[in-house]
C-alpha cells in the first residue's frame, strides 16, 4: 500500500502563490506517475497536472504557465507551485500515485483546501 499526506494549502489573494506538498510512503516501487486533482462542490476531480519518474510533465490548459509540477524522487515527494493564482482555482486538492502495473490512479491524499479570494 500507499499512503499520501499532503501539505502546503490555504487561503490567498488573486495574484498570490502558494505551494504543495505531498510526501508518499509505503510501497513506494509501486508508484509511476505522481500528480496532483482538484475538486469543487459539484463537480467532477479534475486533473491539475502529472509527472512520471522522468518528470515529464503533463498540465492542464487551465494552469498552464501558471502551475509547475516537480518531483523529488530521492524525497519521495511531489510538489505543485501555484502562482497567479484565481478566484477560480480554489478547490481542494488531491495528491494521486498511479500503479505502474494496473495505470490507475490507485492512491491518493486526504486533500488540502486552496482557497483564493477575490
Amino acid at each position: 500500500q500507499v499512503q499520501l499526506v499532503e501539505s502546503g494549502g490555504g487561503l490567498v489573494q488573486a495574484g498570490g502563490s502558494l505551494r504543495l506538498s505531498c510526501a508518499a510512503s509505503g510501497d513506494i516501487r509501486s508508484i509511476s506517475r505522481m500528480g496532483w486533482y482538484r475538486q469543487t462542490p459539484g463537480k467532477q476531480r479534475e486533473l491539475v497536472a502529472d509527472i512520471s519518474r522522468g518528470c515529464s510533465t503533463n498540465n492542464a490548459d487551465s494552469v498552464k504557465g501558471r502551475f509547475t509540477i516537480s518531483r523529488d524522487n530521492a524525497q519521495n515527494t511531489v510538489y505543485l507551485q501555484m502562482k497567479i493564482l484565481q478566484p477560480e482555482d480554489t478547490a481542494v486538492y488531491y495528491c494521486a500515485a498511479q500503479n505502474r502495473w494496473t495505470l490507475r490512479y490507485a492512491y491518493w491524499g486526504q486533500g488540502t483546501q486552496v482557497t483564493v479570494s477575490s
